[in-house]
């Protein structure tokens, strides 16, 4: 039985009691799915996130296959948290705790519900090139020439970004690198660049990840524990989530994905494919791996 927090397990409560009553509170007839949920849910979707992007649109299609209109909508953390309060979003799927999104639930998480963790090993890393000539955080300030001084991050905006500003940085002396932060896609862009031309390269990054798939790479140990242990990645809707969505709630609540399952889907939208339309690429996934999909709705 996976862990849930205690907000969890009480919505888990009100979720199987909204259940029985068989319908969802609020909703028109004519907006309401056959099971009592609304017909119309939004996802929200954390800007360059994968693993979040890849359970997204595994949702998607799962729930457009059940009769849902699904529409995902991308922003950065803190409007997704603020949006999900007044109900602008229904449900996000990428919070990860006990750390990396933790300022975000403490400021908004009276307003939220926590529909548990859908994957346990979700960790953040530096990683460099497999080659590369050190093999831990505690080298890379005396090396940092090697790697042109330069620590490459994702958005400024994001919760990696606060735990290397923060932590990763000051704890192992690294304020003499210049450290860029724009967008995982110019961060993997210059990853790219850097395996193409043989060179050293540091950047921020996380598991799960198809980079690991695509470059060879290696993370640095964290003798610290900056980055701290592996997080959940958890999935919260808004207060009124359960009411509007009784039998959604049920499946999120027990929907499990371990990381060679993620990241096979990860691979195949953002690595196998050479497209930004991930409908046919989820699919032809989702027919390969029917037992599991089917298994999401039961």
């Amino acid at each position: 039985m996976k862990k849930r927090t205690l907000t969890g397990a009480l919505a888990l409560g009100a979720v199987s009691a909204l259940a029985l009553g068989g319908c969802a509170a609020g909703a028109a007839a004519s907006e309401t799915h056959e099971n009592g949920d609304q017909k119309d849910l939004t996802i929200a979707v954390f800007n360059g996130w994968d693993e979040g992007i890849a359970a997204s649109e595994l949702w998607k299609a799962v729930l457009t296959e059940q009769g849902y209109d699904v529409t995902l909508e991308y922003a950065d953390p803190a409007p997704v948290y603020s949006g999900l309060t007044t109900d602008d979003y229904d449900v996000t799927l990428d919070t990860w705790l006990p750390i990396t999104h933790a300022d975000y639930i403490e400021q908004y998480g009276d307003e939220l519900i926590d529909l548990g963790a859908w994957n346990e090993d979700a960790k953040l890393t530096i990683a460099v090139n497999e080659d590369a000539p050190i093999d831990s955080l505690d080298q890379l300030a005396a090396k940092a020439d090697l790697f042109g001084n330069r620590l490459v991050g994702i958005e400024p905006g994001s919760g990696l970004n606060r735990v290397t500003t923060d932590a990763v940085i000051p704890g192992y002396g690294l304020e003499g690198m210049e450290y860029l932060t724009s967008s995982t896609p110019a961060m993997l862009s210059e990853l790219t660049a850097a395996t193409k031309n043989g060179e050293n390269i540091a950047v921020t990054l996380w598991r799960p990840h198809w980079a690991y798939d695509a470059f060879p790479l290696k993370d640095l140990a964290d003798p610290e524990g900056a980055l701290g242990d592996a997080e959940g990645i958890h999935a919260f809707g808004g207060k009124t989530f359960v009411e509007r969505f009784p039998t959604l709630a049920m499946w999120i609540a027990d929907f499990e994905m371990d990381s060679e399952l993620l990241f096979s889907l990860e691979n195949a939208m953002f690595n196998e494919s050479d497209t930004d339309d991930y409908g046919p690429v989820v699919e032809a996934w989702m027919d390969e791996h029917r037992d599991y999909v089917d298994s999401l709705t039961e």
